[in-house]
């Protein structure tokens, strides 16, 4: 390995990020750190670890003798990342911040700034696995831990920005990411997992949502047209969702759990079944997908999706309505597709790519009104 060849890995002071670094260094890397902070709202409060996690970054490159830069992103996540969620939500879809995230920042503004660093590729500690071929093309694979896969979060990553990305994690489970960190000494081999939305933090959802989205209270009806209540604002709510409704106990209902089915936007009502098959679909349309094959695939193409993270593989038939729009059929009915999420392609452990879910085909409940 020619050890002029530079990567500057994306320090979270998480585990994954340091073995990552490790393994890099290893393998005879001359290797950097950049943490990257993203959000300046709650700074310093219980909401916000940044200021913990830079220190547990910080020594972990001492540890390895590396050199540790720092980024301030937020105000670019704020208006590339935060903005677009709020408007998502306010919209009535339900948006996935970690796709945004990186794509608008650990993949795009990271390349970048590492570049200008005098950086050759950029590392990260996801549980993918990156092929770069000799005639340089980049192939994206899932990794060989099913239970940590990542590979529905990058999928709307363009391509030539993944191609400057090294996955040194991507062959490895987590048990064995942590055990190397506690055969390196690394003080957060224990270290628990970030989970959920990072600028959220331990926060109820709601309280977090209504700071930024004002409460439009509305009616709740069944779908038959029996009224149950009132929502707070269909901002706070999303398909398939049955806690938090309110309305346990409806008079002349059996004593089942609710679901919301589907909102309607003008009227401002929320609808809920007692029928879960209810939120059963075979198809969903999407907006233009971002490819990560070169050329494109030809359509219509049989492969696999998944409409959301930890879902298992679920066949499919992608086929193009028009320019921007394409149609994904799934043969087996797939539960609470929603829209502002995205679906990820994949063909056996190539992920094809991904594209935000725009409409559900075939659901009978999206344009009731009461």
């Amino acid at each position: 390995m020619d050890k002029q060849v530079k990567v500057i890995v994306g320090m979270s002071g998480g585990v994954d990020s340091s073995v990552a670094a490790s393994i890099l260094l290893e393998q005879g890397y001359a290797v950097e750190g950049l943490f990257m902070k993203n959000w300046e709202e709650d700074d310093g409060t219980e909401f916000c670890s940044a200021k913990e996690d830079l220190e547990d970054a910080g020594k972990i490159c001492h540890q390895l003798g590396i050199d540790l830069h720092t980024a301030n992103f937020a105000a670019e996540y704020w208006d590339n990342v935060f903005e677009e969620f709020l408007s998502e939500y306010a919209a009535g879809r339900t948006p996935n911040p970690d796709v945004l995230c990186n794509r608008e920042i650990k993949f795009n503004l990271f390349v970048a700034h590492a570049s200008r660093l005098g950086a050759d590729y950029i590392a990260t500690g996801h549980y993918v696995r990156g092929v770069h071929k000799p005639d340089g093309a980049f192939e994206l694979l899932t990794g060989v831990d099913a239970n940590k896969d990542q590979s529905y979060f990058l999928q709307d990553v363009p391509l030539g920005q993944l191609a400057k990305c090294l996955f040194p994690l991507g062959d490895l489970t987590k048990p064995e990411v942590r055990a190397i960190a506690e055969k390196h000494g690394f003080e957060n081999h224990q270290k628990k997992d970030s989970t959920g939305i990072c600028f959220i933090g331990e926060r109820r959802f709601r309280d977090f949502l209504n700071t930024y989205l004002p409460a439009n209270p509305g009616e709740i009806f069944s779908v038959s047209g029996d009224r149950l209540g009132e929502h707070m604002g269909l901002a706070f709510y999303t398909l398939g969702q049955r806690q938090g409704l309110g309305i346990g106990g409806a008079a002349g209902f059996a004593d089942a759990p609710w679901y919301v089915v589907s909102k309607n936007l003008e009227a401002n009502k929320l609808i809920v079944t007692q029928n879960q098959d209810l939120l059963d679909a075979h198809a969903l349309t999407c907006s233009a997908f971002n490819w990560l094959l070169d050329p494109a695939p030809a359509l219509p193409l049989t492969c696999s999706a998944r409409i959301r993270y930890r879902q298992g593989s679920q066949a499919c038939i992608v086929s193009q309505i028009s320019d921007g729009q394409f149609h994904v059929q799934f043969p087996s009915p797939q539960r609470a597709i929603t829209p502002g999420q995205y679906v990820c392609l994949y063909q056996d452990d190539h992920c094809l790519g991904g594209a935000v879910i725009e409409s559900v085909c075939t659901h009978t409940l999206q344009t009731i009104v009461f």
